[in-house]
């Protein structure tokens, strides 16, 4: 029998990777919801059950099973004639024959009357990037439309909607409303160019399109939520709000052959800063959160790098969980320490100072039988670093919160870090954020309280941590322009070589000096062996250190 209405509620939803049991409960926890909007279906993310992505645990056994029983006991739920689910979990084909190591699909299956109704498989399987989907799943066929209270319903996974070839089919095959679940990552300026391919595929069919990603943070992937859905003639009617989890009820009808959602105020679009900001939050709540940290301990050294990841961790985790740790040496600057203090006192946060020139000398007498007859140089200064690492590691050692690395993308990319020193850390906030964005941020945070926020109203640095010179102040009068370019030519140096993948000759036709851009760059390759070794942190660009980026550390290529 046709109906000529529906409602379909869109989960956007923070699932968590490996907690089958817990993502089972949220999902019915989203029901209970959906049922009192009096929703007829429920669409969730892709991979919701299993959290994506889900890497190699889809290899074992005991996971699928516990995903296969979770599954069965969600669909035993729909026989009370609530909303029907789609939801998206690994999954084996009962009909495979053939032996093969990637046994199951990615998959989404109608859970509808008490039953599995129906199911589909990913088509188009990632492979780049921080993807590896052909690695651990195997790919299902070009899929048709599933039937839902008489309504053709089809269905896109993820990558299968950017590409013709899916929706073609679909809608060739009968299909009335393309649903596309998504386990989307956030990038930077990532949003134009989803909502592109998602109106190139409502302009080829003309069908209407609803788009569902999760929200929420896993390792160095951020999921920024925002999910939509477009009408048949591309004007976006649903624009959920991105960064938080909700259950979006939307109202369909028949209009003339085909269907029409009721347009409503879009949530509010972000600025570049504001939806950075928002991923280095998520990306640290839910990294710390779902690890079962107790919270963050960093050093706090009066400079930008510290502060904004200082104000970062008080805004997710709340100002309480947060312990500073100010560590001088006879290098550091009364004013570091006035404004290490102002940046705590500002943020509410705790602050303990711990003095490291009795570590310093230490070292110092302990390497004299061996140093004697040279001179100091860069050892004695990496020194200071590991004594503030260890110093950091102790803390966390003996109150158990998770060290917080500070460095940025530019110290990254060049090395201008210490192994054993400030790299030590359990999670790397602003890995891929570049100077120059923390610059900006952090002008931004002080202007600006976002959304959904533990830590204070008003600035969260002095201005003078934005406008001193940057300084590791391992030395006298010491600062990062004695070692590197300056920042605004160092970033655009070094995003032309990691995400435009430029030659030194393309990068420096840009206007770049040629021996600055060649000296950048073998900085860039010798530093890939501390990359290795660095802790994850949230992803922002579109090619960040860690799965994007795998060059290898003996190279001998230069160019």
């Amino acid at each position: 029998m046709l109906t000529d209405s529906l409602k379909i509620a869109l989960a956007q939803v923070n699932p968590t990777v490996g907690d089958v049991a817990g993502n089972a409960a949220l999902i019915r926890a989203a029901r209970s919801q959906a049922a009192k909007l009096g929703a007829d279906l429920l669409v969730f993310p892709e991979l919701v059950l299993s959290g994506y992505p889900p890497e190699d645990l889809v290899y074992r056994s005991a996971f699928l099973d516990a995903v296969d029983a979770a599954v069965k006991e969600l669909a035993a739920l729909t026989v009370d004639g609530g909303p029907a689910l789609l939801v998206g979990a690994p999954w084996r084909d009962p009909n495979q024959k053939d032996p093969d190591v990637r046994a199951a699909r990615n998959a989404v299956l109608l859970l509808e009357g008490g039953k599995i109704a129906s199911y589909r498989f990913k088509h188009h399987l990632p492979n780049y990037g921080v993807f590896d989907e052909y690695r651990v799943f195997a790919a299902g066929d070009v899929p048709g439309p599933m039937q839902f209270k008489g309504v053709r319903l089809g269905v896109m996974i993820c990558e299968d909607m950017w590409f013709e070839d899916v929706a073609e089919t679909l809608h060739e095959s009968g299909a009335e409303i393309l649903l596309v679940p998504n386990g989307s990552p956030f990038e930077v300026d990532k949003g134009d160019a989803r909502l592109n391919h998602a109106v190139a595929r409502v302009t080829e069919t003309g069908l209407p399109l609803v788009y569902v990603n999760q929200v929420g943070g896993q390792d160095d992937l951020i999921f920024d939520g925002g999910s939509f859905v477009l009408n048949a003639d591309r004007s976006l009617a649903v624009q959920a709000p991105a960064w938080t989890p909700e259950i979006r009820l939307t109202t369909w009808s028949r209009a003339g052959t085909g269907w029409r959602c009721m347009p409503e105020a879009p949530s509010p679009a972000l600025d570049r800063c504001e939806n950075i900001y928002q991923a280095l939050v998520l990306g640290l709540r839910d990294y710390v959160g779902k690890n079962r940290f107790p919270g963050v301990v960093l050093g706090l050294s009066g400079g930008i790098d510290s502060a904004l990841a200082a104000a970062i961790a008080a805004d997710a985790l709340g100002p309480d969980k947060v312990h500073c740790v100010m560590m001088p040496s006879p290098y550091t600057s009364k004013d570091s320490l006035e404004d290490a203090a102002e940046v705590a006192r500002l943020l509410g946060v705790k602050l303990d100072t711990i003095d490291i020139g009795p570590a310093m000398k230490t070292f110092d007498g302990m390497l004299a039988p061996l140093f004697q007859g040279t001179k100091p140089d860069i050892t004695e200064e990496n020194l200071q670093s590991r004594a503030r690492g260890l110093t950091l590691m102790a803390i966390s050692n003996k109150f158990g919160k998770m060290v917080l690395s500070t460095g940025n993308k530019s110290e990254m990319s060049t090395g201008y870090a210490t192994l054993y020193g400030d790299m030590c850390g359990g999670y790397a906030v602003l890995k891929d954020v570049y100077k120059t964005t923390v610059f900006a941020v952090s002008r931004w945070r002080n202007a600006h309280r976002p959304a959904g926020v533990l830590g204070p109203e008003g600035a969260v640095m002095p201005e003078r941590v934005i406008t001193k010179p940057p300084t590791a102040e391992l030395k006298p009068n010491q600062t990062d322009q004695d070692t590197l370019p300056p920042y605004e030519v160092l970033d655009g140096i070094l995003k032309g070589l990691i995400e435009d993948q430029a030659g030194i000759a393309a990068v420096a036709a840009r206007g770049y000096d040629a021996a600055t851009v060649r000296r950048v760059y073998k900085m860039l390759t010798r530093a890939e062996y501390k990359r290795r070794q660095a802790a994850p942190g949230v992803k922002i660009t579109h090619l960040a250190f860690g799965r994007d980026y795998r060059y290898p550390i003996t190279n001998g290529f230069d160019g």
